[in-house]
């Protein structure tokens, strides 16, 4: 589950083999010709997904699963409708995903494209910007979209709702995903905001473990990126904004890794890694990012 398209990076590594990120629905196929249904391929990431037959996917990209697969058994359809076929149940809501029922797949498509945020602002600028306040409530977010805690909060209890009648363990991967998408655009506002809708899902994830010893909960990045918080009398050579904070400070934040105008770029900093539960032993200290493969292969007991 995701606040970004369910077909973009993070969520199609866990569902889908691509030879190129961008080929993400039937119509997206122009970086992938070996991989279309016609070549013999498994298909785009969205028609992947829901073939694999992923028990949740949570987030946006609409868009993509609304496009027509051109070949095989589900030609004509749109993959929305292949993943009906296949047995998913299909929300675009907070009622939707509410109603939604253990025992059958769950596809909840929240957005045309990425999950609008949760707050929102003036992005950063050459030279700052003047002191200013984000709004806390996105009036571009419908209200009827579902907060990242609430689909993690769904998506264990359907989970969890499996696993009773098989036994076995389960895997679920949240992603804040627009913290990163909103620092590329040096939009302190939305980034801060995504921060805290992912603490909260975060906070679900360890309430549950909480109440479930045997729950392993990793929560990390991908990656540094750009965003600093400096001097208020500095003057940075690329982007930056002051921010007011709840309790009347003023906070400036700059973005510098690319010129002004264009998407503000990843770093190669550390980034923390935190884990409770089996295995979290692994994590302390400096960990090498291959060994968090390992750390949870062995939590899940695969091997």
């Amino acid at each position: 589950m995701t606040t970004a398209e369910l077909t973009d990076a993070t969520p199609a590594v866990l569902a889908s083999h691509a030879t190129d990120r961008s080929c993400q629905g039937p119509a997206d196929m122009a970086k992938c010709p070996a991989d279309t249904i016609a070549a013999g391929g498994p298909g785009s990431i969205a028609e992947q997904s829901v073939n694999h037959k992923v028990d949740v996917l949570l987030g946006g990209g609409k868009a993509r699963f609304d496009q027509k697969v051109t070949e095989g058994a589900f030609k004509g359809m749109t993959v929305t409708e292949q993943a009906r076929k296949l047995g998913y149940q299909v929300v675009t809501d907070t009622t939707g995903l509410k109603n939604a029922k253990p025992g059958k797949p769950v596809l909840g498509l929240f957005a045309s494209g990425n999950v609008p945020t949760e707050w929102t602002g003036k992005a950063a600028a050459t030279g700052g910007t003047a002191p200013q306040r984000c709004v806390t409530a996105n009036p571009g977010r419908p209200a009827a979209t579902p907060s990242l805690a609430d689909s993690a909060t769904k998506a264990i209890q359907l989970l969890e709702g499996k696993q009773k009648r098989s036994k076995k363990g389960f895997f679920l991967q949240i992603e804040g995903a627009s913290i990163d998408k909103q620092d590329h655009a040096a939009d302190p506002c939305g980034q801060i905001g995504e921060t805290a809708a992912f603490d909260r899902a975060v906070k679900v994830a360890r309430d549950y473990a909480a109440k479930h010893p045997d729950t392993l909960v990793v929560t990390t990045a991908d990656h540094g990126h750009t965003s600093q918080i400096v001097p208020l009398e500095a003057t940075p050579p690329g982007l930056s904004a002051t921010l007011v904070t709840d309790e009347g400070q003023q906070l400036k934040v700059n973005y510098s890794t690319n010129t002004p105008g264009q998407s503000q770029e990843h770093t190669g900093t550390q980034v923390r890694i935190a884990a409770q539960g089996p295995q979290a032993y692994r994590v302390l200290g400096v960990t090498d990012q291959t060994d968090l493969f390992t750390t949870v292969r062995e939590a899940l007991r695969l091997r």
